[in-house]
């Protein structure tokens, strides 16, 4: 199993968890009660956060297909559609070390990343 998707599914939980415990704490009531909804607020938000996060300089429908990242956290070269025409731009990532290639689909602005190295 990918690492982020073990990473998400733990997230998952976890929020879950702060949830149901935030919603317990609310129906003792009382002045524990802001507490609860302290709870239920930061589980809805890590649950949020694991469902909408996604890889660094990846394609949403590399995202959906659950396609591994490529080289650098990017798509993977042999697969990126072939709208997608290598441009000028280039960088180094900063986590990786590795040289990025920017490619652009020009009909529709849209952009794909691909390590070089």
């Amino acid at each position: 199993m990918d690492g982020t998707i073990l990473l998400r599914g733990i997230i998952l939980v976890v929020g879950a968890v702060l949830t149901l415990a935030g919603f317990a704490v609310i129906g003792l009531g009382g002045e524990v009660a802001l507490s609860g909804l302290w709870l239920v607020v930061s589980g809805g938000a890590l649950m949020i956060a694991a469902v909408l996060e996604r890889n660094r300089y990846r394609s949403e429908a590399a995202e959906r297909r659950m396609e591994p990242p490529g080289p650098g956290g990017g798509e993977t070269a042999g697969e990126v559609d072939v709208r997608f025409r290598p441009t000028d731009e280039v960088f180094f990532d900063p986590t990786t070390q590795r040289r990025m290639r920017v490619l652009l689909d020009r009909t529709s602005g849209e952009r794909r990343y691909v390590a070089e190295d």
